[in-house]
């Protein structure tokens, strides 16, 4: 099944980097957007969490704010 999966990071943040490496292993096609390149996209994260943290993982309809912490979900969403 293939899911929309778009992650908000910044180039230095190491659960972004692991975040990507496991989409890249696992051949989910994701968007990435730099919030340090792109100041709209560091607002989008706001708006969509009302924080400003990266990563944020939108698959779907659901958003994530980091990755670890949210692996067993998003590995069963993503299956």
């Amino acid at each position: 099944m293939n899911h929309s999966v778009e992650i908000y990071t910044i180039p230095t943040c190491s659960d972004c980097n692991y975040a990507k490496r496991y989409f890249r292993e696992h051949e989910i096609t994701y968007k990435d957007y730099n919030c340090e390149e792109d100041i709209k996209y560091a607002e989008e994260v706001y708006n969509l969490t009302g924080k400003q943290v990266v990563p944020t993982i939108v698959i779907d309809d659901q958003v994530f704010i980091g990755f670890a912490e949210n692996l067993t979900e998003i590995s069963s969403l993503i299956k």
